[in-house]
């Protein structure tokens, strides 16, 4: 599995979360699959409308659909939240290796005893 993702991939998946439906939609999905229905329940909003904020979110690579009878479940792609982590923490670590270099440099030195 390919950790490190594309900028077309990080622009679909940060424009995917950048909408608060959506990521109330993946923090559901965490905590298992649903249907659309399940889905759409806690929104004011169309069956159709979260159906497309399904598909922004399928485009992305953070969620996936399969087939279980009549039932099309919406399923959470740990995987694409994984990259995107990740991405996130490679420069974190840089910044945050940067921050403990400036407060050496900015701390002063302590008083030598002789």
């Amino acid at each position: 599995m390919d950790l490190e993702p594309d900028d077309d991939q990080l622009d679909r998946a940060f424009l995917a979360l950048a909408d608060p439906v959506r990521r109330r939609i993946v923090a559901r999905l965490s905590r298992g699959p649903a249907t659309v229905n399940e889905l759409a329940a806690p929104h004011a909003m169309s069956l159709q409308a979260v159906s497309k904020h399904i598909h922004v979110l399928e485009q992305a690579g953070l969620v996936t659909r399969t087939r279980d009878a009549q039932r099309r479940p919406v399923h959470l792609a740990p995987e694409a939240l994984e990259r995107l982590t990740a991405w996130i923490d490679r420069y974190r670590l840089i910044h945050e290796r940067r921050f403990r270099t400036l407060d050496a440099l900015l701390t002063p030195p302590q008083e030598q005893e002789p």
